[in-house]
This record gives structure tokens, sequence and C-alpha cells, in this order.
């Protein structure tokens, strides 16, 4: 070979055109390489081909000059040019297509671009319900122990491992992915993992809690803390209708229920001025805490005030006009329907109609 037919200096001048802008020229230089067949320098040429192809928007042609690099079997450039291959199909959704180029990565063997290829095949092989082939991949990544690539796996792989109650595994996977992350140059990248580690704590805390319970808890002490730890933890991941079941089972287990309802009321007021079963909202609270609809309860309470204030306001205002006779009747009238509309409204009539027949010594309501 004379030295003007000098490959490698081709692919130097090449790589210098194609950072310069001169697509066109780099692009003639690498083939000019490949046209000599099968030399040392092929992989190299087809890559350099292939980016500059992609660069110019010939996709196909930079796709088939990737697989000429990859049929090389060069470790670098054959890997290099199979990654490259994965990502054109990748970034136009063509995921199936990516596959067998990402395989061809981890075929390859390189360690620069196995946590990648490890990543993307996990992920699709996720997509297709297969649960082993996926943790395999991600196992893979995180093994590798790079920092790009090796936390993404980490937190898909236990939220799978979550949504499958190992909670346990789970915890193991993040706290290798969070070895992997400096935390302060990835706050982000750390935050996500630790808060993916609680939730996995969590999801042990509720098992266990359950686990205490079992079927039928007879324990006077442990069933009803764990009754509360249960019933207030589940709401946190979502699970609110399994909190009412489990307060309602609570509560009607004759053995405990004196129990969980002083656990249920917690928060309640005192009750010093008496019995808070002569206070007609009581039950409705109880019910909205245990059902997790207080702050839905709070939002009727004060929308229904809302309203009557409103309605009175207006009659105290005037509007600008003289007050007609019966004005504040009707005000007053408009103002006491508005609970009517609530469920808890019925409950606030039988109360009012309650003291207003002590307070008159009647037996029997007027209408109004």
């Amino acid at each position: 070979m004379s030295t003007a037919d000098d490959p490698a200096k081709w692919c130097e001048e090449a790589r210098n055109l194609a950072e310069n802008g001169a697509a066109e020229r780099a692009a003639a230089l690498f083939e000019r390489v490949l046209e000599l067949g099968e030399t040392a320098w092929r992989a190299q040429a087809a890559l350099g081909l292939a980016v500059v192809l992609d660069d110019v928007g010939e996709v196909e042609r930079a796709r088939n000059a990737d697989r000429v690099a990859i049929s090389t079997g060069d470790p670098e450039y054959g890997a290099r040019a199979a990654y490259h291959l994965a990502l054109t199909h990748e970034r136009v959704g063509e995921y199936a297509l990516a596959a067998p180029a990402w395989r061809a990565v981890v075929d390859f063997g390189n360690p620069a671009y196995l946590p990648p290829a490890h990543l993307a095949l996990a992920r699709l092989a996720d997509d297709a319900d297969e649960f082993d082939a996926a943790r395999d991949h991600w196992e893979a990544a995180i093994a590798m122990g790079d920092a790009e690539y090796g936390p993404p796996a980490a937190h898909d792989l236990a939220q799978r491992l979550l949504e499958r109650g190992e909670p346990a595994r789970a915890q193991r996977i993040l706290a290798a992915g969070l070895k992997l992350i400096d935390r302060d140059a990835a706050p982000y990248a750390h935050a996500r993992l630790a808060v993916a580690l609680g939730i996995a704590y969590l999801d042990q805390a509720i098992g266990s809690f359950g686990a205490a319970l079992g079927d039928e808890p007879s324990d006077a002490e442990v069933g009803p803390l764990a009754t509360e730890l249960l019933a207030r933890t589940l709401p946190l991941r979502g699970r609110g209708a399994e909190a009412t079941e489990v307060w309602r089972r609570g509560l009607s287990d004759p053995g405990s229920a004196a129990q969980v309802r002083a656990r249920l009321r917690r928060d309640f007021g005192g009750d010093d001025d008496g019995d808070p079963a002569d206070l007609w909202w009581e039950p409705v609270v109880e019910q909205a805490v245990s059902d997790g609809t207080l702050p839905a309860l709070a939002g009727e309470a004060f929308g229904a005030l809302d309203h009557m204030y409103a309605v009175l306001a207006v009659r105290q205002a005037g509007n600008g006009r003289e007050r007609r006779p019966g004005d504040a009747d009707e005000a007053l009238d408009q103002a006491v329907a508005v609970p009517g509309d609530y469920p808890w409204g019925p409950l606030l009539r039988e109360s009012f109609a309650e003291r207003l027949r002590l307070a008159m010594g009647a037996t029997e309501l007027p209408d109004r």
C-alpha cells in the first residue's frame, strides 16, 4: 500500500473534517477506507461514516455503516457501532429494532457500554412483562457499579419488587444503588432512591403490622396497637379502602373495640363538657376518621357555614334597598335549609328538634 493510500491518515483527516462541519468530505474519506476491504481501520471508518451520515439525516445509510462496523467484531469500534445503532432506533420509538443492537453491545462485553445496554434491555423486557429477564439485566447494570446507569436500574428494579410484595429485597437493591451515588454531585438521584428506600421500609412495616393482626387479633394490647399502626400507615401507600376495613374489623371485635376506638379518637377534643356520645357529630367525625374522609367532612362543614353566612349577610346588608316584612324570615329559612344537602344534615335537624322539644316541653315538634 502506497503512502497515498494510508487509511490511518484518511480516518484522521475525516474526523477533522467532520469536526469542522465538512460532513460530505468526511464521509467520502471514510468510504475510501471501506473500499480498501478488510483492514485494521475498517471498523473505525465504518463507525465514523455512521456518525457523519446520522448527523446529516441519512439514517438508513448510517445504520448500514454501523452494521459493517459490528460485523468486524472489533471490541471497541464494533461495540460503539452497536450502541450507536441502538440509539438511532430508540430515538424514533423503534424499541423492538433497538433490542438486537443492545444485545450486540452486551455480546461485545466492552464494560464502557454494558451498563446502558443492560438498562435498556431491562426496560424492554419489563415492557414485555418478562420480569425474570428484566431483573437479570437490572442486576447486571447495578453490578457494573456505574454511577450513571446503576442508580436508575436500582430504582426500576425496586419498584417492580415492591409491586410484587418483596420489600426486603427492594431495600437491598436500593441500598446498593445509593452506594453508587455521590450525594453532592447528584442530589436529585440520591433523593429519588432515598425516598424509594423509605417506601420499601414502609411496605415492610405494613406487612409486619398485618401479620401481627392475623385473621383474628386476640392479644388485648398488641391487637389495638397493630390495628392503629396498620390503619394509619396504609393511606400513605394509597390504600385508604384497606385502612377503612382495618378500623372496621378492630371496632367490631368485642375484645378490642374499646381500645381501638380510643386510638381512633386519639386526636379528638377532650370530654370535659360531657359524654361525647351525646354530641350528634361525634359518630360522623369518628366515621370520617376511620374512612379517611375527614378533610372532605371539614370541607362540607365550612361550605355549609359559608353558605349560611352568605344568606344571612345578604339580609343584613340589605343590598341598598328598603327591607320588607318577611325578609328576615325568608333569609333564616334559607339558612336553616342549607345543611340538609349534606349527609350529616338530618342528624343536625334531629339534634335541633330534640333540643327544641326539651326547651318547649312539647311532646311533638312544629313543622318548622
